[in-house]
């Protein structure tokens, strides 16, 4: 059975959650609470910072629940 994935994108990223994964640790709320907050839905709000601090406060997801991919840019 695959496992089930959200995305969320700025443009610039795309963020995978796979909440099968997470261990709900709080790093990604207590590090950056504007852009994920589980009390809100969608719980990530890409809107809400930059993305080069986004993709540094995924890098610290514990479980690997968060990651994220770069877009291609139009040609």
């Amino acid at each position: 059975m695959p496992i089930k994935t959200h995305h969320y994108s700025n443009g610039e990223i795309t963020i995978t959650w796979k909440p099968e994964l997470c261990i709900h640790s709080g790093i990604c709320f207590k590090g950056l609470a504007p852009v994920f907050d589980p009390r809100r839905t969608p719980w990530i709000d890409m809107g809400q910072s930059d993305t080069k601090t986004i993709m540094g406060q995924v890098k610290k997801c514990p479980s690997g629940a968060l990651s994220y991919a770069i877009n291609e840019k139009d040609k």
